[in-house]
């Protein structure tokens, strides 16, 4: 079954160009400010779109992130909000790939088949779940893709290959490489180091490589793009709203503005990129 995220990447290939993922938390720094930011950034370059799911205990997030998801909390972002986010988003863009990033808590509570029966409905494309590993296929990456929702998995710097195979099985729409070990936002990939791990992974499947953790500006994301299939920039992103913020948090002007300039940016780095 062919979805948004598969048709995404085989545009951009015959384009010769890699991909623009943007990531945001759903809620952030409230709900409707949140579906305004990610209704605008198909427009500002941004090839497909990663909303965080906000959870109290996310243990790969860095602080940015982490601080994203508790205004997020704070300001009352359900799972099933974030269901309905994804929901009107779809009302006035068919075409760009959502995929949802989180824990497998809030997914748990509201039970796997409600959870995936309302993703799909609400024009979710793909999963990323940080918290199960391939140990755990049977609770929710099995069941996604029978509804036809990808489940990316995240590859890292310590992934060996005894583990690849076990990582690579059962993932579909893209694998998510981590290049850098640590939480998101900590520290800068190297460039040269990423592009030979993207090309032992590209060895052993043909899944498109998407790289995040650490990618902040238009530079490091057209150094990353050489050598992978697509570049993952969420801390930057997130960090623009937050300054973006009024005194106690709350959205201003200026909030979706700052999103959109920056990834503005971000696609003239990435679109500088040719094969």
């Amino acid at each position: 079954m062919k979805t948004r995220i598969d048709t995404r990447f085989a545009e951009l290939k015959s384009e010769g160009r890699p991909a623009l993922v943007t990531f945001v938390m759903a809620g952030d720094p409230d709900h409707d400010t949140s579906l305004e930011i990610v209704r605008a950034l198909p427009s500002a370059g941004s090839d497909l779109i990663e909303i965080g799911m906000p959870f109290s205990d996310p243990m790969a997030d860095g602080p940015a992130i982490q601080a994203a998801g508790q205004r997020a909390l704070k300001g009352g972002e359900t799972l099933r909000k974030t269901l309905s986010l994804v929901r009107e988003f779809r009302k006035g863009d068919k075409t760009t790939p959502v995929v949802l990033m989180g824990y497998y808590n809030p997914i748990y509570i509201m039970g796997v088949d409600v959870f995936l029966k309302r993703a799909k409905a609400a024009g979710v494309d793909g999963l990323i779940v940080v918290d199960l590993p391939p140990e755990a296929d049977d609770e929710l990456c099995i069941p996604a893709q029978a509804s036809g929702i990808n489940f990316i998995r995240l590859a890292t710097p310590t992934t060996d290959d005894k583990r690849l195979p076990k990582v690579l099985n059962n993932t579909s729409g893209f694998v998510y490489y981590v290049s850098i070990t640590g939480i998101t936002g900590a520290a800068a990939p190297d460039p040269k180091i990423v592009a030979k791990s993207v090309a032992h992974i590209k060895a052993k499947t043909d899944l498109p490589i998407a790289v995040g953790f650490g990618v902040k500006t238009a530079e490091h994301a057209a150094a990353i793009g050489k050598g992978a299939d697509g570049v993952v920039v969420g801390t930057a992103i997130v960090n623009a709203i937050e300054k973006s913020l009024g005194r106690k948090g709350e959205a201003t002007a200026k909030s979706v503005k700052a999103v959109v300039k920056l990834v503005r940016e971000l696609a003239k780095g990435v679109r500088s990129v040719k094969r």
